[in-house]
C-alpha cells in the first residue's frame, strides 16, 4: 500500500484540502520544476531549436505510459474543451443522428455538442441517472447502454461523473459504441492520473484531459489521446511545429502542406512552453512512480470509513463498485441544509466541494486519517 506522500508537498498542516477534483496542489518537485523553467527564459540565447521539441516529446511520451498509448497518438492541448473541440470539429455527424451525453455533465463536454447538434440537424440525447439511490451507478450504466442504437454517430462522457464520482462501464460502452459505428469521446479529466485507464482496452477515438487536476502539473496544459478516425483530420490552428521538417528552422519558410506524423498535428501553438512543460514533465514522472493504481488504492482505503460513517447520518453514496476511490460524493440527507453544511466545513478549513445536494470530497495521496476524520466531525457538528 502506498504510503501518505504529505512531506512532498507545501500544504499547511492546518488545511485539510480533499478537494483535487478542484484542483490539485503542486509537489515541491513541481513547483521547482516551473520556477527552474522560468529562470532558463532569463537568457533566450541559450534556448536552441531542439528546447522546441525535446521536453514535448518527453512529455508526450510519459502521458502516452500513463494511459498505455503509443506516444504518437498523443497530443498537447492548452485544456480539455480544446482537445472536444477537435472531436467536434472532426467527428462526423449527419442530419438524424443521436449525440449521447450524460446528465449534468461538465459543460466543456457539452456545449460542442449542442452546437454541433444544432448546426447539423442531429439529436443531443441527455440520459439522466435513476431516482432513488440503489444500484444507481449500475442503473445508470445500463440506461447508457440502451441509448447507443444504430443511428448514434458520438457517444461522450466521463469515466467517472464530475459531481459525484458515479464510474461509467467505459469497456462496456465503449465494444457498444463500435457495434452500432459510433465514435466515443472521453474526458478524462476527473480520472486520468488516479484511476487506472488503458486506451487499447477502452478504445476511445479520443481522450483528453487537462493537467491541472488529477495529473498534478500546471495550469493551461492537457493532453489528449487520438485514435485512427482522426488521423486525417483537420486540426484547430495551423501551426508552424506541427508541420513536417519544423525541426529545421533554416528551412520553415520552404512551407509545406504535410503535417508531423501521428497527432502532433493537433498540439496547441506555443506547445514548447518552458516554464509548464517541465512542470508537467516532474508531475508526470510522479505519477508513473506512484501509478494510478496504487493511487486509487490508497483514495479508496482512505475514504472506507467516510462512506460507512456518513451512511449512518442519512448520507447517500454510490456503490463501491459504481464509483471512484478518489471521486465520490455525499449527498446530503433532506433535514440538512447544504449550505450549513459547507459553513462547517470551512470553518474547520475543510476545503471541499459543494455541487448542488452533494458534497464532492476528493482526496489523494497527501491526505491521510486526520484529514477525513475533520471532514467527519464538521459533518457531525453540521447536523446538531
Amino acid at each position: 500500500m502506498l504510503m501518505c506522500q504529505k512531506a512532498q508537498f507545501s500544504l499547511p498542516d492546518d488545511e485539510h484540502y480533499l478537494n483535487c477534483a478542484y484542483m490539485s496542489p503542486l509537489s515541491q518537485a513541481v513547483e521547482a520544476a516551473g520556477m527552474s523553467g522560468v529562470r532558463r527564459k532569463r537568457v533566450p540565447a541559450r534556448l536552441t531549436p531542439s528546447d522546441f521539441f525535446v521536453e514535448a516529446d518527453r512529455a508526450r511520451q510519459l502521458f502516452a505510459s500513463l494511459v498505455h498509448a503509443d506516444p504518437p497518438r498523443i497530443a498537447i492541448v492548452p485544456s480539455a474543451s480544446y482537445g472536444l473541440a477537435i472531436a467536434a470539429r472532426n467527428l462526423p455527424v449527419a442530419r438524424g443522428q443521436r449525440i449521447v451525453v450524460t446528465h449534468e455533465q461538465f459543460p466543456a463536454n457539452v456545449h460542442p455538442w449542442r452546437r454541433v447538434a444544432a448546426a447539423q440537424g442531429a439529436e443531443l440525447q441527455t440520459v439522466a441517472a435513476p431516482e432513488g439511490s440503489f444500484a444507481r451507478g449500475r442503473d445508470w450504466n445500463q440506461r447508457l447502454l440502451e441509448h447507443i442504437v444504430p443511428g448514434t454517430a458520438v457517444v461522450a462522457l466521463g469515466h467517472v461523473h464530475w459531481t459525484d464520482g458515479t464510474r461509467f462501464d467505459l469497456e462496456a460502452i465503449g465494444a457498444r459504441a463500435r457495434e452500432v459505428g459510433a465514435a466515443l469521446v472521453i474526458d478524462g479529466t476527473q480520472s486520468i492520473g488516479a484511476l487506472p485507464f488503458d486506451v487499447t482496452r477502452v478504445q476511445p477515438d479520443i481522450l483528453v484531459t487537462a493537467a491541472y487536476k488529477w495529473l498534478m502539473g500546471p495550469y493551461s496544459l492537457g493532453f489528449a489521446y487520438l485514435g485512427p478516425r482522426l488521423d486525417d483530420g483537420v486540426p484547430l490552428e495551423e501551426t508552424w511545429i506541427g508541420r513536417a521538417g519544423s525541426e529545421h528552422f533554416k528551412d520553415l519558410v520552404n512551407y509545406r502542406d504535410d503535417y508531423q506524423p501521428g497527432a502532433v498535428r493537433y498540439d496547441v501553438g506555443e506547445r514548447s512552453n518552458f516554464a509548464l512543460m517541465p512542470m508537467a514533465i516532474a508531475a508526470l514522472e510522479q505519477l508513473l512512480d506512484w501509478t494510478p493504481e496504487a493511487i486509487q488504492a490508497y483514495t479508496r482505503h482512505l475514504t472506507a470509513p467516510l462512506v460507512d460513517t456518513v451512511r449512518a447520518l442519512g448520507y447517500t453514496v454510490e456503490d463501491a463498485d459504481y464509483r471512484g476511490g478518489h471521486l465520490l460524493g455525499l449527498r446530503v440527507p433532506a433535514a440538512v441544509d447544504v449550505v450549513s453544511v459547507a459553513e462547517r466545513l470551512r470553518e474547520r478549513r475543510v476545503h471541499v466541494s459543494v455541487r448542488g445536494t452533494a458534497i464532492r470530497v476528493s482526496p489523494h495521496v497527501y491526505n491521510d486519517a486526520r484529514d477525513i476524520e475533520a471532514l467527519l466531525d464538521a459533518l457531525h457538528g453540521a447536523r446538531s
